[in-house]
C-alpha cells in the first residue's frame, strides 16, 4: 500500500525536529573536564572526564563526547569522589549553620554524625534538657533520630550527613545517668530503641565509653545493641573504654562486641594515650590484624594530630560523675569526697581513661582560652587537680581542653594501616565573629588538607591514589554506605576537585579558625557547593540511609541482610 504524501512528510518533519533537539541537548548537566582521575579505588590515576546528569555519575574515562551545560577544566588537578568524614560531631553545628564550611573547604561532600551522643531517640526529660542547653538549639523539637535528619534535610545543608544512633543516648532514654545494668525487659527496651533508630535510617550504634555515663554499660549491653544494629545491616563503631593504660583490653572488648554480635566494628579515633603506652600501639596494631584474619570486619578512624579534644571532666573518675552534672557538683561541695577525687586525678588506673595523667600533667593541658591548667593553677595558687574542679564547677556547660597525649610516630604508623580512614572528631563549622570568640581544636579545620598536605605529599607515606581511597571508598564501605565513595557510572555525583600540590591545612592551635586551601570546586548531589573556591547558594545535602531504613511498606530490618562491600 502506497503511504500518502501528507503523512509520509509529517513523519519526516517529526523525525527530523527530534534528531535536532537531541543532537542540540548537552549530553551532561555538569563535565569536568582534562584532570587528574583517582576513582577512589586506589588503582592507577588518568587523565579524563566525568560526565554528570542531574544527581548521578554518567560517565568517568578518557575525553568525553558531547556538551554539557557546565564544564569545569581540572587540568593539572586531581579529581576524586568527595571525602567522607567518618567521625563527625556537626549534629548540632550542622543545624546552626549548613554550610559546614570548615570541612566543605576540604572536600568532604559527607558527614559521619554520632558518637555515643546522638539527636535521638530522646525522652520528654532529655529533650527539655536539649533545649535547656545554651549551646544547643533551643528551638530543636524532634524526638526521634529520623526525625532530626529528615528535618535537618528540609533545612537545607551543602554537604550530605548521615548518622549512628548513640547507645548513650538509648542508655539514658530508659536508664538516666545512673551506674545501673538494665534489666530484661529494660534491655528489650534499648534493643527496641536501636532497631527503630535503624529503620529510621541509622549506620548502627556507636558508644563513647570514655565517658559517664556510658561508662557504666557492661560489654553484654553493648552486644546486645550491636546484635541490632547487625540484624538490621548496621555497624559498632566506639571510642574504646580506656585509650591509655587499658588500651589492650578495651581494644579487646570492642573486637568480643563484634565477633559476639556479628556486627561489623570501627575503633573512633585509633590512638595510645600517654607516653608510657606509646609503645601499645604496635601490639593494638597486632590485634586488629589478627581480627581481620579471622574474618572479623574491624576497621579504625583517626585524625592527624597528638592532641585530643574533650572536656575537663575526662580528668575526673566517673563514678563522681553519675546521676548527671548537677550531682558531679553537688558530690565536689565534700571535702572528703572532693580529696578522693583529687587523689584519684593523680593515681594510674586502668579502670578509667585519665586524660591528664595520659597528657602527662596539667602543664601539657591547653585550655581553650589560650592558657595551659598550670598556668590557672599557679594564678589561684592550687595544684592542677583542684583548678580543674573549679573550672568545671564555675562552667554552666563542659568545659573543653586539649590534652597533647599522642605520638607523631605512632600517628605514621596509624597511617599506614590500610583499613584507617580520617575522621575530625569534631562540628562542621563556619568563621563567623561568634565562631571566632571560642577556641578549636586545628583538626576542626584541617584534618583532611593536613593528611594530604603532611603525610602524603611532603612525607610520601602514601601515594595520593591510596590516600583518596582512605578518605572515599574506604569509609563508605566500612559503613556499607550505597553508592558514594567511587567515581563510577550510576554512583551519586559527589565529587572533589583540588590541587595535590598546593592543598594545605592552616589553622593551629594559636590560631585554629583558618579554612584549608587548595580545594577548588566540590560537587554535592550534582550540584556545586563550592565553585572555584567560593561557597555558592546550592543547598542540595541530603540524608544518607543506613540498609536497615524502611520506606513505608519497604525495607526495614527483615529486608536489610546481605553481604558487607569489599574494603578493597
Amino acid at each position: 500500500m502506497k503511504a500518502l504524501p501528507g503523512l509520509w512528510l509529517s513523519s519526516l518533519l517529526l523525525l527530523t525536529v527530534a534528531a535536532a533537539r537531541s543532537h542540540a541537548e548537552p549530553a551532561y548537566d555538569l563535565l569536568v573536564r582534562g584532570g587528574t582521575i583517582y576513582d577512589g579505588s586506589g588503582g592507577t590515576p588518568f587523565v579524563g572526564d566525568v560526565g554528570v546528569r542531574s544527581d548521578r555519575i554518567v560517565y568517568v574515562g578518557p575525553r568525553a563526547d558531547g556538551q554539557a551545560k557546565q564544564t569545569i577544566l581540572a587540568h593539572g588537578k586531581a579529581v576524586a569522589p568527595g571525602f567522607i568524614n567518618g567521625m563527625s560531631h556537626a549534629t548540632f553545628s550542622l543545624l546552626a549553620d549548613g554550610t559546614a564550611q570548615s570541612d566543605l573547604r576540604q572536600g568532604v561532600t559527607l558527614e559521619i554524625m554520632g558518637e555515643g551522643t546522638t539527636a535521638g531517640p530522646l525522652n520528654a526529660a532529655q529533650l527539655a534538657e536539649l533545649r535547656a542547653d545554651p549551646r544547643r538549639r533551643a528551638a530543636f523539637k524532634w524526638q526521634s533520630l529520623g526525625e532530626y535528619l529528615v528535618g535537618l534535610e528540609a533545612q537545607g545543608t551543602s554537604l550530605n550527613f548521615a548518622s549512628w544512633v548513640g547507645a548513650t543516648t538509648v542508655r539514658r532514654h530508659v536508664l538516666g545517668d545512673d551506674n545501673v545494668a538494665p534489666s530484661t525487659t529494660q534491655l528489650e527496651q534499648m534493643r527496641e530503641l536501636v532497631r527503630h533508630a535503624m529503620e529510621e535510617g541509622a549506620l548502627g550504634v556507636a558508644s563513647a565509653l570514655g565517658y559517664a555515663p556510658a561508662i557504666f554499660a557492661g560489654t553484654d549491653e553493648l552486644v546486645a545493641l550491636a546484635t541490632e544494629a547487625g540484624r538490621c545491616g548496621g555497624a559498632y563503631a566506639s571510642h574504646m573504654r580506656n585509650e591509655g593504660d587499658g588500651l589492650l583490653e578495651s581494644l579487646e572488648e570492642l573486637i568480643q562486641i563484634a565477633r559476639r554480635s556479628g556486627a561489623p566494628a570501627t575503633v573512633f579515633h585509633l590512638k595510645a594515650s600517654g607516653r608510657d603506652n606509646w609503645p601499645k600501639l604496635a601490639t593494638a596494631l597486632q590485634t586488629i590484624s589478627a581480627a581481620r584474619a579471622e574474618g572479623l570486619r574491624i576497621t579504625a578512624n583517626m585524625y592527624p594530630y597528638t592532641a585530643s579534644a574533650t572536656g575537663l571532666d575526662a580528668a575526673v573518675p566517673p563514678w563522681v560523675q553519675e546521676g548527671g552534672a548537677t550531682a558531679f557538683r553537688q558530690r565536689l561541695a565534700d571535702p572528703l569526697i572532693r580529696a578522693r577525687v583529687i587523689a584519684e586525678m593523680k593515681a594510674p588506673s586502668t579502670a578509667w581513661d585519665n586524660e591528664m595523667r595520659a597528657a602527662g600533667g596539667p602543664a601539657a593541658v591547653l585550655l581553650r582560652s589560650g592558657q595551659t591548667l598550670a598556668d590557672v593553677a599557679k594564678t589561684l595558687g592550687v595544684g592542677g587537680e583542684e583548678a580543674a574542679l573549679r573550672i568545671i564547677e564555675q562552667d554552666e556547660g563542659r568545659p573543653g581542653a586539649f590534652y597533647f597525649t599522642m605520638s607523631e610516630a605512632n600517628l605514621r604508623q596509624q597511617i599506614l594501616q590500610p583499613y584507617v580512614f580520617l575522621g575530625s572528631d569534631l562540628q562542621a563549622v563556619t568563621i563567623t565573629p561568634q565562631s571566632l570568640k571560642s577556641g578549636a581544636h586545628p583538626r576542626a579545620y584541617g584534618t583532611f588538607a593536613r593528611f594530604l598536605a603532611k603525610y602524603v605529599r611532603d612525607e610520601k607515606l602514601l601515594t595520593l591514589a591510596e590516600a583518596v581511597r582512605r578518605l572515599t571508598s574506604l569509609p563508605a564501605a566500612s559503613y556499607a554506605i550505597a553508592e558514594r565513595g567511587r567515581l563510577r557510572v550510576g554512583y551519586f555525583a559527589d565529587l572533589v576537585i583540588f590541587d595535590a600540590e598546593t592543598v594545605q591545612d592552616h589553622a593551629s592551635f594559636d590560631n585554629a579558625h583558618r579554612y584549608a586551601t587548595g580545594v577548588s570546586h566540590v560537587v554535592v548531589n550534582g550540584a556545586l557547593a563550592l565553585a572555584d573556591g567560593e561557597l555558592t547558594a546550592a543547598r542540595v545535602g541530603r540524608f544518607v540511609r543506613g540498609r536497615g531504613w524502611k520506606d513505608g511498606a519497604t525495607g526495614g530490618c527483615r529486608a536489610a541482610a546481605g553481604d558487607w562491600p569489599a574494603l578493597n
